[in-house]
């Protein structure tokens, strides 16, 4: 049986007199990746924060809070020197180097400054940032300063990488690069617990995956799994709204409408191709279903919603 790194049972969190979180409960094995997905407002960085004491948690009957034997609520500091957090936004002093930059966080986990020095130069060799090391904060491209927050909480030789939104806005070549450094962190152990709006992101580097909804656990497993429980194989896009889409020929098409398109399901791929030569190239788009598909279909709305 896999060691767990994180235990949380009977999580919640009230707000306003409103559950953010509600009764949430999942376990992360130690060395793996484990994604929290959902809308904006689901609960996710709530959940996060409360796991390294940023946000206290109510004390509900049953509740357990564990990462790696310590209670968040009591042992804050323990936690936080065995884990790298990076957050949505970065939060760098603009006027220094990033040298100066880790230097200084460096601190913050009690390192030496020889301590340091050979720490930072290969946080910065293993995120491929040594030739940024002079430079300004203010000089970084978007990508170049996500790479430094992972760089920046990897000083402490994290047991535990919380990432909120790690590659949000980054171009694709910059997220793959991200996607394969974690990889790496993984082979070495590191447990990886991150939350996303990207569906191919948690698809590609997560090896379980809970989906959250106005603060609740909604459905969990390994992203292949939640596929083939949820949704049928086969997608066909059109692109645009045919609310009375009616087809009398296929067999076991489920139809979905949103303002500015149809998406027909189907495990029948023969059924989905006859339907789409009923239009004209270019006007739909036939796809196997994805982590997106199995979200719109448990939740009934986008993620951005």
């Amino acid at each position: 049986m896999d060691k767990i790194a994180i235990k949380v049972k009977n999580l919640c969190k009230v707000y306003d007199n409103s559950k953010i979180v509600d009764n949430l409960n999942f376990e992360v094995p130690q060395g793996s990746c484990f994604g929290i997905l959902g809308p904006n407002g689901a609960g996710k960085t709530t959940t996060m924060q409360i796991l390294y004491g940023k946000v206290q948690h109510e004390r509900v009957e049953g509740y357990e809070v564990n990462v790696f034997g310590h209670d968040p609520a009591k042992d804050e500091l323990q936690i936080k020197f065995v884990t790298g957090i990076i957050p949505q936004e970065d939060n760098f002093d603009a006027e220094l180097s990033v040298f100066q930059n880790l230097l200084i966080y460096s601190k913050f986990y009690g390192l030496s400054k020889k301590q340091a020095l050979p720490r930072i130069e290969s946080v910065l060799d293993f995120i491929d940032l040594k030739t940024k090391k002079a430079s300004k904060i203010r000089e970084l491209s978007g990508g170049m300063k996500r790479r430094l927050l992972i760089a920046r909480a990897l000083l402490n030789n994290p047991r535990l990488l919380i990432l909120d939104e790690p590659t949000t806005g980054l171009d694709p070549q910059v997220r793959h690069h991200i996607w394969n450094k974690l990889r790496v962190l993984k082979k070495q152990g590191v447990t990886i617990l991150l939350t996303t709006h990207y569906m191919e992101e948690a698809y590609q580097i997560c090896d379980h995956l809970i989906i959250m909804d106005k603060g609740k656990k909604i459905s969990e497993g390994s992203p292949i799994d939640l596929i083939n429980n949820n949704i049928e194989k086969y997608v066909l896009e059109i692109i645009k709204n045919i609310s009375d889409f009616q087809d009398n020929n296929a067999q076991n098409i489920r139809v979905e409408t949103s303002h500015d398109r149809t998406l027909i399901y189907s495990d029948n791929l023969d059924a989905v191709k006859e339907i789409a030569d009923s239009f004209q190239p270019g006007d739909y788009y036939l796809r196997q279903s994805n982590l997106e598909d199995v979200f719109l279909r448990i939740t009934g709305k986008n993620f951005n919603e």
